[in-house]
């Protein structure tokens, strides 16, 4: 037996003037239409996805966190407290 995907179906109403772009687009690419769709939102899909998990900093925010990591400001006393009730806490003295 030959392992097939398992497949799920997407719907869409489009203005004709869409359908027809997206028509033309894959026409021109030698795909089906819904080829053509499926990759495409795929491709968006994945940059979308990646652009969401991307951290983007200017000169001076970079230089900022750099220094931060380089020097970093003293632990603050209710931080210092908290590490030791958690040791406390967990008994993981």
């Amino acid at each position: 037996m030959l392992d097939e995907k398992k497949t799920a179906r997407l719907e869409a109403r489009l203005p004709e003037e869409i359908h027809a772009l997206l028509k033309e687009a894959a026409d021109l690419q030698g795909r089906s239409l819904s080829d053509f769709v499926v990759a495409s939102a795929r491709e968006a899909a994945e940059e979308a996805i990646a652009r969401s998990n991307e951290i983007r900093l200017t000169q001076t925010e970079q230089k900022r966190f750099a220094e931060a990591l380089v020097n970093p400001p003293p632990v603050a006393p209710a931080l210092r407290k908290a590490m030791k009730n958690r040791e406390r806490l967990l008994d993981l003295s």
